[in-house]
C-alpha cells in the first residue's frame, strides 16, 4: 500500500509550507490526482487519517480532484480519453501513444492560518 507514504510525502511538503510562512496549521488541501497515477484514491482516502495525525493537516479538509486520463495516439495523431495506461488507440488500434493527461499528483492549494 504505497497510499501511506504518499500521504506522508503530503504531509511532509504541507509542513515545510506552512513552516515557510509562519503558520500554524493548514485549514484546506487541494489534491489533483490523475487516474492514470497509480494512486488508488480510496486507499489514500484510508490511510489520510493516520498519516495526519498529530500535523499541520490534522482538521485540514481535504479535495480530491480527479484528472481524467487522455492520450495521444503516435501513429493517428487522435486524442483519446484513456481510463487505463495500457489503453489502446480506439480509432487504430495502435499500443503507441503519449499521455497528455492523467498521470498528475499535487498540491494544488493550501489554505492556511
Amino acid at each position: 500500500m504505497h497510499e501511506l507514504s504518499i500521504a506522508l510525502g503530503i504531509v511532509k511538503i504541507a509542513e515545510d509550507e506552512t513552516a515557510k510562512v509562519n503558520a500554524d496549521k493548514v485549514t484546506k488541501i487541494e489534491l489533483e490526482i490523475g487516474v492514470l497515477s497509480g494512486i488508488e484514491i480510496d486507499s489514500l482516502n484510508f490511510v489520510w487519517e493516520s498519516a495526519v495525525q498529530n500535523t499541520v493537516l490534522e482538521k485540514a479538509e481535504k479535495e480530491i480532484i480527479v484528472i481524467e486520463g487522455l492520450g495521444k495516439c503516435i501513429d493517428c495523431d487522435n486524442e483519446f480519453d484513456m481510463e487505463n495506461i495500457y489503453d489502446c488507440c480506439p480509432n487504430c488500434n495502435s499500443n503507441f501513444k503519449g499521455i497528455l493527461k492523467g498521470k498528475e499528483l499535487k498540491i494544488k492549494a493550501l489554505e492556511v492560518i
